[in-house]
């Protein structure tokens, strides 16, 4: 049976509409967490039926973001360590692959207890926080990290150390591109200052090179 004229048009129309109500979502929502769907809805040029069309409500929009996090997380956490980086590589090309992530569903934070759920936004985070856990255990064995607490514990503290700076990157408190919040990390974790700066300004350059030979 041949496809209606048009069908395949609409689909594509669909999909832009779509794709263009979420970005003016996590921009939106990442300056007001208060921006109701009709506002987003003139924000992103369509009208207030297309919008609802798409998501019935609240909920089902903060839902599609969260499955566009935790995509692009689980992504980032597969792609971005190098299984022969020594401890203190990794943990700062963990940071700095997450941090894209992090910056652009920041918004997801504000709204994570009201809207999410700390089980919703547990699940999002899994994978990075598996794969962090395994970098500090490794670098605590090898002498790299401080190890007067455990692995996860620590990376929970880290997790809420980056959290903190993005909600002060989200106030327009701190600029960052990661670079600062890496080297923070690697402080954290027991590299000293001068080292975790070196460490931070070497991958960093790595990533960078990497990303321009990928575009």
């Amino acid at each position: 049976m041949s496809q209606p004229v048009g069908r395949v048009p609409q689909r594509r129309n669909a999909r832009s509409n779509r794709a263009r109500i979420l970005a003016t979502a996590r921009q939106e929502l990442g300056r007001n967490p208060d921006t109701t769907l009709e506002e987003l809805a003139r924000a992103s040029g369509v009208v207030r039926r297309t919008l609802f069309g798409h998501f019935p409500g609240r909920a089902a929009l903060l839902e599609a973001l969260a499955e566009e996090a935790a995509e692009a997380l689980q992504a980032a956490a597969a792609a971005g360590v190098e299984a022969t980086d020594p401890a203190e590589r990794a943990l700062a090309r963990f940071s700095l692959s997450m941090w894209p992530v992090g910056d652009r569903y920041r918004m997801l934070l504000a709204l994570a207890q009201r809207d999410l759920g700390m089980e919703r936004v547990g699940e999002i985070l899994k994978p990075a926080r598996v794969r962090v856990t395994a970098i500090l255990e490794r670098g605590q064995r090898d002498g790299v990290f401080h190890s007067h607490l455990p692995p996860a514990v620590m990376g929970a503290g880290l997790e809420a150390m980056t959290v903190a700076l993005l909600e002060e990157v989200n106030t327009g408190a701190l600029e960052d591109d990661g670079t600062r919040t890496a080297v923070a990390t690697l402080i954290a974790a027991g590299v000293p200052e001068k080292q975790a700066h070196v460490v931070v300004d070497e991958v960093a350059a790595v990533v960078a090179a990497q990303a321009l030979a990928e575009g």
